[in-house]
């Protein structure tokens, strides 16, 4: 198989600066992958105007209950304008109560099919790793066996360390390590489930660790970190502003620009692809 490298441009379909920031990443670095959000306010333009002007990436869904208007009717988990409201121990408490899985599976269906109806799709992930939940997981794979999607992201990500004081002592990185120890046991379990339903996911993952400070550096090291054949796919959240906004999105958009850190990537072995093409 060898080493695979995947770069996925999270929360596409947001905003119109998500929107720009894949079609320049694409067009004029290495962004090789996107993750749909049916629901964001710049969904339609990116279905009409950015994909077709990147015929060869990778789209999967971003599956999401946490921000903005829901597409179907799910009163449990939004407010009277149909507005999300539920926080993440929310769903952990509640992923084996049937109401909340009824509404779960309305809504992801609905935004599956939303994106289907535009666009080929590779993969299924999820707005702040959702669908690791173990029994959403279940849901995510019944449905992505069912829509014939043949990858589903799980979350096993190294911990490792880049030489930055600055980003280790931050309250945020603490957390984050918590976050990992969560979903790498997530992903253990979750792994059983893709078997269930013969389907394939990413070997590793990074962009847990350093949420909101990812940068070409945490890339690199990252994957030093990983000496054997597999796939890993660094999660981004990209966005390029018209106004010189300087915030850790701008800072994800230009390292998918980055051709020093492209080449390094390579030079470590890697091939750098997407969902799709490792579907043919």
């Amino acid at each position: 198989m060898g080493k695979k490298f995947i770069l996925n441009a999270d929360d596409f379909g947001m905003t119109k600066e998500f929107n720009k920031a894949v079609l320049d990443g694409y067009n004029n670095g290495f962004l090789t992958s996107a993750s749909l959000c049916a629901n964001g306010n710049a969904f339609p333009a990116a279905v009409n105007d950015i994909i077709p002007e990147c015929p060869g990436l990778g789209l999967g869904i971003h599956l999401n209950a946490f921000e903005g208007k829901s597409i179907s009717q799910c009163k449990l988990l939004t407010n009277k304008n149909g507005v999300f409201k539920r926080s993440y121990l929310y769903f952990i408490l509640n992923s084996y109560n049937k109401n909340v899985q009824k509404e779960l599976e309305q809504e992801f269906r609905a935004q599956i099919e939303l994106v289907k109806k535009y666009t080929a799709v590779d993969h299924i992930d999820s707005h702040i790793h959702l669908h690791a939940i173990p029994e959403i997981f279940k849901l995510t794979c019944k449905l992505a066996q069912e829509y014939e999607i043949p990858f589903v992201r799980t979350q096993n990500e190294q911990i490792y360390f880049i030489p930055s004081i600055k980003k280790h002592l931050s309250l945020s990185y603490f957390i984050n390590i918590i976050k990992i120890i969560l979903l790498k046991i997530f992903t253990y379990i979750n792994k059983k489930t893709l078997k269930k339903y013969n389907l394939k996911t990413n070997d590793y993952i990074l962009g847990v660790g350093y949420t909101n400070m990812m940068d070409s550096a945490t890339i690199e090291y990252g994957l030093k970190k990983l000496e054997i054949d597999s796939i890993a796919e660094a999660l981004i959240h990209p966005c390029s502003y018209v106004q010189n906004i300087r915030n850790s999105h701008s800072t994800e958009f230009s390292l998918t620009l980055d051709k020093m850190l492209e080449d390094k990537i390579r030079r470590l072995g890697f091939e750098i692809t997407n969902y799709k093409n490792l579907s043919l």
